[in-house]
């Protein structure tokens, strides 16, 4: 059997604060975009290069990036690439390249940015699991709090959202 990898890890800096809405179905979606830098030496002159990134979260991960993003913020992305096509109001096919994020780490602290005290390096996994476990007393409450992958229909239900659901 042949396997393929699908996997998109990315270290920059959020561009713009993130976007939430929800679909009508009701699940919550966050898109923002973050900047990676790469500089390198040709012929004794340093080169600097930015990209662009879209990234888009849904679900649980969508709320605690548009609870806790901000424009500037250091993150860690991990998720995997995607190409959405649609057709605008004109009839013309327009194309999207997104990283759908599967977790994120917040790599800076808001006492390195004058905005008082935060962690560094906690996932999102992890911030979910701590929560969970304050709310219930210390027993998770759930898979997902455990630790474990969601249920398969959550994640059936995320890859299944019709384009014309998106909100954006």
């Amino acid at each position: 059997m042949t396997r393929s990898v699908n996997l998109a890890i990315i270290v920059g800096n959020l561009t713009r604060d993130p976007e939430m809405r929800y679909t009508p179905g009701g699940h919550a979606v966050t898109s923002f975009s973050v900047a990676t830098n790469r500089s390198w030496v040709s012929e004794g002159q340093t080169h600097d290069e930015v990209d662009y990134h879209n990234v888009v979260a849904w679900n649980k991960l969508a709320e605690l990036c548009n609870q806790f993003l901000s424009k500037g913020r250091k993150v860690y992305i991990q998720g995997r690439i995607q190409t959405r096509s649609w057709e605008d109001q004109s009839g013309v096919k327009k194309y999207r390249t997104e990283i759908v994020a599967e977790d994120m780490v917040i790599l800076d602290s808001k006492k390195d940015r004058g905005e008082g005290l935060g962690e560094i390096g906690e996932t999102a996994k992890e911030k979910s699991i701590k929560n969970a476990e304050k709310d219930t007393g210390g027993e998770p409450s759930s898979p997902v709090a455990q630790g474990e992958p969601p249920e398969p229909e959550l994640k059936s239900e995320e890859e299944n959202v019709d384009v014309e659901e998106i909100p954006f």
